[in-house]
């Protein structure tokens, strides 16, 4: 089976990624809104959030352990009936290596935005 990426899904991606690297707490928090569900709930290895005010909390505190990155798409979206894949880069701002490889697998709610995000590092 052939995974495609709808131009929603797609745009709710772009706005995920672009809440990861907004510095501002309320443009993050806004962003976040868009991307994720009411009721997401994102897990990785290092944090968890659930709802858009505590996501939006806890990528405010992974952005403080990272200064000068950002998170940039490294591949996909793919997905298959609500169930999405893509994947990321954490990237110095300066240019250089990634620090960190990102794996994340989410549904979708009816609405298109992430509902239920899961998300495998690499180092």
């Amino acid at each position: 089976m052939t995974t495609t990426s709808s131009s929603l899904t797609a745009v709710v991606v772009d706005r995920y990624l672009d809440a990861w690297n907004e510095r501002v707490a309320e443009r993050r928090r806004a962003l976040v809104a868009e991307a994720f569900a009411d009721d997401a709930t994102y897990v990785d290895p290092m944090m968890s959030g659930a709802g858009p005010d505590e996501i939006a909390g806890m990528i405010g505190a992974a952005q403080e352990q990272f200064p000068g990155h950002r998170f940039v798409l490294a591949a996909g979206p793919d997905e298959v009936a609500d169930h999405v894949r893509f994947v990321w880069r954490l990237e110095p701002t300066a240019g250089g290596d990634a620090v960190a490889i990102g794996h994340d697998f989410a549904t979708r709610a009816s609405d298109g935005r992430l509902r239920r995000i899961i998300g495998f590092l690499e180092t």
